[in-house]
């Protein structure tokens, strides 16, 4: 199968796969069912993901792989930090409190096995957290946020930025964040982060 094929494939596979969790919760979402609604055959799912798992830990890992790429790109190009901030902050709203994380995070809750869980620490949070301490920690440098452990610093920022409304999004207690929200809450975390550990 060409690769270009086979990109389309999977995004056929995600998107009926999404489908399906929303039906049917992580529990009921079979890979027979989901190979019938991607029109695949259930040998093609297993053979590329090993198993419902597999797919799903796949489908944490394309989900945060737009803000991992973001922040790669920008932190090679060496462009100002403040700056970075303001274009990620959006980005990272939307896609912690979307309708596909807040799927995926669902599922990991009735996982019994914890495994999804993991694959999404993994993914998201112990691949994004450095990148964004790196971001900061090119501010600090530059002297444009003090602040003594990056760490703390990269928590606060997520805090500002994210605070309860991803778990008031899984448990269904808010609505889907729009564009203009995402813009709006991302620009006064980072201006409430300017405050606290304001720099030179």
């Amino acid at each position: 199968m060409r690769e270009e094929t086979k990109l389309i494939r999977q995004q056929q596979i995600a998107q009926a796969a999404y489908e399906v969790l929303e039906g049917k919760g992580y529990v009921g979402a079979s890979m027979l069912a989901i190979a019938k609604r991607a029109k695949a055959s259930n040998e093609t799912l297993y053979n590329w993901y090993g198993d419902k798992q597999g797919l799903f830990k796949a489908l944490v890992v394309r989900n945060a792989e737009e803000v991992k790429s973001l922040l790669e790109a920008e932190l090679a190009s060496d462009q100002d930090p403040i700056e970075t901030l303001g274009r990620l902050g959006p980005k990272l709203l939307s896609l912690l409190t979307g309708a596909r994380a807040v799927a995926l995070n669902r599922a990991a809750a009735a996982d019994p096995s914890g495994e999804l869980g993991a694959a999404i620490s993994e993914a998201g949070r112990e691949t994004v957290m450095p990148l964004i301490a790196d971001v900061l920690g090119a501010a600090k440098a530059r002297g444009q946020l003090a602040f003594e452990t990056v760490g703390e610093a990269a928590e606060l920022y997520l805090n500002l930025l994210i605070g309860d409304l991803q778990i008031r999004r899984v448990i269904g207690r808010a609505p889907i964040p729009t564009k203009e929200f995402c813009n709006s809450r991302s620009a006064k975390a980072l201006a409430s982060l300017e405050k606290l550990l304001g720099g030179n």
